[in-house]
């Protein structure tokens, strides 16, 4: 059974979410604030954490920014700004997605069984190896020659989507549906951003990630 961290000042709300993933087979573990949140992240084994933005104590930006420090675990941020740039920060400290309140429950849901579908998928401790470049798809880790990279979230996360789809040409628009989700609303400038960001990062092997033409991107070992 997953275990789900949903984090919400508003006391209906968190238990109007809590009722629907429960009645989904999860486990819910409730925080009314972000520092109760912090507290019993590190307390339990939290497998997916459902994170409010605005609230009092700690805000939830900061909540995020304080498990990337030790963890990977997905969070899908709530927020009531609709704002651009402020989902966009969001997915800068950390967030693998989000929704705008107000929201259809059916919608967060989605969202939840969509990564809870990745979580399940990667548990069979699947890897690829390219030379010295190694990604551990069941500990969302990469090695480069023996060292560990950190890793953005949507780093990991683009990193895995081009190798699973391996020397295939894929879109910016396609690129940004799967590792972003259907409904961001940024430009596909966002993509660009994190494949420079990803190459710096991959040093030699960078060369694996090949731009296409007109297109986008693929993953090609030459």
């Amino acid at each position: 059974m997953k275990n789900i961290l949903v984090v919400e000042d508003e006391n209906r709300m968190r238990e109007f979410i809590a009722l629907f993933l429960r009645r989904e087979g999860y486990n819910v573990i409730e925080a009314e604030n972000g520092m109760v949140a912090l507290e019993k992240f590190k307390s339990e084994d939290i497998d997916l954490i459902v994170l409010d933005i605005m609230m009092p104590i700690i805000d939830g930006f900061q909540v995020c920014s304080e498990i990337r420090k030790i963890s990977q675990v997905p969070i899908i941020i709530l927020t009531a700004i609709e704002e651009e740039n402020q989902q966009v920060k969001g997915y800068e400290i950390g967030a693998d997605d989000y929704v705008t309140k107000p929201f259809k429950i059916n919608i967060l849901m989605a969202k939840v069984k969509r990564i809870i579908g990745k979580i399940d998928m990667e548990s069979g401790g699947n890897r690829e190896e390219f030379g010295g470049l190694i990604i551990d798809f069941k500990g969302r880790s990469v090695e480069v020659d023996g060292q560990t990279l950190k890793l953005a979230p949507k780093e990991y996360e683009l990193l895995e989507y081009l190798i699973k789809n391996k020397s295939i040409a894929l879109s910016r628009e396609k690129i940004l549906d799967n590792v972003w989700g259907y409904d961001f609303v940024g430009e596909t400038r966002v993509v660009d951003n994190h494949i420079k960001k990803l190459r710096s990062k991959l040093g030699n092997y960078s060369k694996y990630i090949a731009t296409v033409m007109s297109v986008g991107y693929k993953f090609e070992v030459v």
